[in-house]
Order: structure tokens, then C-alpha cells, then sequence
């Protein structure tokens, strides 16, 4: 009697999921398993590390230093860009994503494959909202386990950050001062 009830109690579930889906999706192809599958690995992740902080004896802070705050922002910002966008780190991305074409300076724009259930991974592997939550919560336990490293490893992903900056406002600024000098140019021009 207990697997006829469990059985039923299989398709009724089944069934509820499928018109969730269905009715969630309004005629989209969502991957709403693959994100259930995130948001469950993420869950574990997470409780993975307060388990490790907790069995080390770490203390936790009653709240963030906002000079953590900051170096945390700018680190998992400039990770999240870097493993989501980067040219060199497309290897890591090539199983979930399709290239599609250039983005910006040194960056791709990829898309998720949308076959053997990839289209979850390949969707965090491409965003770097989506993938920066998990850097977030690395980069946090990791100033609980690993304080001095990570903090190292954060103070020169902020300094990459800053150093992109200036490669980017230097370019803008070669661009506008070319831009003006042909103008300058081009008046002279008309003037003779």
C-alpha cells in the first residue's frame, strides 16, 4: 500500500512541476531543473564553508569592516568579469557556451548551449551577476579560513580592476584627442 501511495504522491509532484514549468514559461524554453540544480549546489557551497568556518572556530565578525565590503565588491567584480568575459579563460566556459563574437576590450560574448542540459551552466558560466554571487560568498568564507591570502588574492584583483581603468580611460582619451586633431585638421583644410 506504501509504494502505491508513494507512486501517487511521484505523479502528483510530477505533475505540479510540469505545470509550474509550463505556466512560469509562458511558451519560453526556460531551464528551470538546471536553476533548481544552482540554486541546490549553491545551498550546499554555502553550507559547506559555514560548516568548515564553523568546525575551524573561526569567529565571525558581528558585521563587515566596510574596507572589506569595498575590497570584496571590487574583487569579485573584477573575478566574476574575468571568468564570464575573458578571452583567456573561454576553455573554461567552451563546454557550457557558443562563441558569438567580440565584446568590449578583451572580452567575448557568448551564449549558453541550450543541449544536454547545460543551459543553467552555461548561463551562470556567461553572467557575471549570476556567477558573481558565488564569488561573493568564496571570497567571504575565504576572509574567514584564509584571511591574509585571500585578502591578498582580493587586494590584487582590485588592483587589476583600478589597472583596467586606466587602460580603458587612457584609451578614451587617445581616441578623443585623435578625434580632435583630425577636426583641427580638417577646419584648416577648408581654410586654405
Amino acid at each position: 500500500m506504501g509504494t502505491l501511495t508513494d507512486n501517487g504522491l511521484a505523479r502528483g509532484l510530477h505533475g505540479f512541476l510540469r505545470r509550474t514549468k509550463r505556466d512560469y514559461s509562458a511558451g519560453h524554453e526556460r531551464p528551470l531543473e538546471g536553476y533548481l540544480a544552482a540554486v541546490v549546489g549553491f545551498g550546499v557551497y554555502t553550507s559547506a564553508w559555514a560548516t568548515t568556518v564553523r568546525l575551524l572556530g573561526r569567529p565571525v565578525p558581528e558585521r563587515p569592516a566596510p574596507w572589506d565590503v569595498a575590497l570584496t565588491s571590487v574583487a569579485a567584480f573584477r573575478l566574476s568579469r574575468l571568468l564570464t568575459k575573458a578571452s583567456v579563460t573561454s576553455p573554461l566556459r567552451a563546454p557550457f557556451t557558443r562563441y558569438v563574437g567580440p565584446q568590449g576590450p578583451a572580452e567575448l560574448q557568448e551564449e549558453a548551449r541550450a543541449d544536454d542540459g547545460k543551459d543553467a551552466v552555461g548561463e551562470l558560466l556567461t553572467c557575471p551577476f549570476c556567477l558573481s554571487v558565488w564569488v561573493v560568498s568564496t571570497l567571504t568564507a575565504g576572509q574567514l579560513i584564509w584571511p591574509r591570502a585571500t585578502r591578498t588574492a582580493m587586494g590584487a584583483l582590485a588592483a587589476l580592476a583600478g589597472a583596467d581603468a586606466l587602460q580603458l580611460s587612457y584609451a578614451a582619451l587617445v581616441a578623443r584627442t585623435e578625434a580632435d586633431s583630425e577636426a583641427d585638421s580638417e577646419e584648416r583644410s577648408e581654410g586654405d
